[in-house]
């Protein structure tokens, strides 16, 4: 069992060092990249393992200008059209060229943890704007995030916070601050939410950009949380985040999301990161950096434990393989499989970890692998699969599975099934379409589900 509770926290937050028992190898080096980004390709690996782990997991938090010329003219001619259901497009094309994976990943964090959906915000610039605005503090400081968060336009929109009114308090976005955003449940009364609600009338979108009118703020005294004053302006989210509950909240969910879907880690577990996240006056990055170089990450106890989500599970197949494809069908696919760019279910965005899978949705989870494989849209390394693995030097059809399970699966798979991939490249028939039709069959297995 994965016993998170029992773990001592000075060891599980040491950084991790080789040894003979744990050296650092290219399944670790593996482990790294699909956690920390969505996979590698083994050129990637094999360069990795020749440095120190705790200098790949520095460079993987020093992002480059993401603002490529084709990213960017991607992103124009998606907003020309106005429909927000292509930004999904734009951000596959993002995540499966950027140089900088952990931040896209990071981004995906926080658009499920700010969860705003298209669904409601039918602004296509408003919600690209929001995506940058995650971006551009993903792995920063928090705090300018959530004073961000509470301006934004997508958000106000989607919260109701535009119609937040002095006479008629409307306190949707008060209570996701403090429940989802910040402090989690049990850390706030109705009453808060009440007088939360009372600090952010006023807020509005005038020609879809922010603005304060004064005349429709509520001017009075408010008690939040324990503490009595007029809040203006933003100073209530500085009240909130100084709240002991805020960096344990935030402390929790990104272990949860580079560590293990479950179980829950103990308060003494949680503890370093959060003290991490209040003496670095909410450097994001800072606690980041913590888990990724340590001891518990490199464990077992985060081995092949979280559930591939729709988006790790495709973009990191390709990723993994030097892969590109038709950006917008793949964004279409990831709708079919629950996890749409821009249209989370709810303001609770994605459950996440056991739920991607059941009966239904792992038949379609695999169909959507080998549309994806079988694609003759999708190239790999700018070529066919056939001529990729011999670019990789795979000289048989061992080799290719080989390869293939190192590159993709978190678990050894069992020798029968390893001689079932085999036998399927084997068939007769034109070998690319036989190892699209092994990785497809790959895409059934429970070892591919997870990382």
């Amino acid at each position: 069992m994965n016993n998170l509770k029992s773990l001592d926290p000075k060891w599980a937050w040491s950084p991790f060092r080789p040894t003979a028992d744990r050296p650092w190898d290219q399944p670790m080096a593996a482990h790294l990249f699909r956690r920390a980004g969505f996979g590698a390709s083994l050129g990637q690996l094999k360069t990795a393992v020749e440095q120190d782990p705790l200098e790949v997991v520095a460079e993987m938090l020093n992002p480059v200008d993401l603002q490529q010329t084709t990213q960017a003219e991607f992103a124009e001619a998606v907003l020309a059209g106005g429909d927000p259901k292509k930004l999904g497009a734009w951000w596959v094309y993002v995540m499966l060229q950027t140089p900088t994976p952990l931040l896209e990943k990071m981004t995906l964090f926080w658009h499920g943890h700010f969860a705003t959906s298209a669904d409601k915000v039918t602004d296509a610039r408003a919600m690209y704007a929001q995506n940058a605005l995650l971006r551009a503090h993903a792995i920063g400081d928090f705090r300018p995030l959530v004073h961000g968060i509470s301006r934004d336009p997508a958000m106000l929109i989607y919260l109701d916070s535009s119609t937040n009114r002095k006479a008629h308090p409307n306190e949707n976005f008060a209570r996701e601050l403090m429940e989802l955003f910040c402090l989690g449940e049990g850390h706030y009364s109705e009453r808060d939410v009440k007088e939360l609600a009372r600090c952010f009338t006023g807020w509005e979108l005038r020609r879809e950009r922010f603005r304060f009118n004064r005349y429709q703020h509520d001017t009075g005294e408010k008690t939040v949380l324990g503490k009595t004053g007029r809040f203006q302006e933003g100073e209530v989210i500085d009240h909130i985040l100084d709240q002991r509950a805020a960096p344990e909240f935030i402390a929790r969910k990104l272990i949860a999301y580079f560590i293990a879907d479950e179980p829950e880690p103990s308060e003494q577990l949680v503890a370093p990161i959060a003290s991490r996240l209040r003496e670095s006056s909410w450097n994001i990055g800072d606690a980041v950096q913590h888990i990724l170089q340590s001891n518990l990450f490199f464990s077992p106890h985060a081995f092949a434990r979280k559930v591939r989500s729709p988006v790790d599970l495709t973009i990191g197949l390709l990723r993994s393989l030097e892969g590109s494809t038709n950006a917008t069908q793949l964004a279409g696919s990831l709708q079919e499989l629950g996890q749409g760019l821009f249209f989370p279910p709810n303001v609770k965005g994605w459950d996440g970890g056991r739920t991607w899978i059941n009966s239904s949705t792992l038949l379609g989870r695999a169909n959507v692998i080998g549309r994806l494989v079988s694609d003759p849209k999708t190239r790999f390394g700018g070529g066919d699969l056939e001529t990729y693995f011999g670019q990789l030097e795979a000289e048989s059809n061992e080799q290719i599975v080989d390869i293939l399970l190192s590159l993709t699966v978190a678990v050894p798979v069992p020798d029968a099934v390893k001689r079932k991939l085999v036998e399927v490249i084997s068939r007769p028939g034109m070998r690319n379409a036989r190892i699209a039709d092994a990785i497809h069959a790959l895409g059934t297995l429970p070892e591919f589900q997870i990382a």
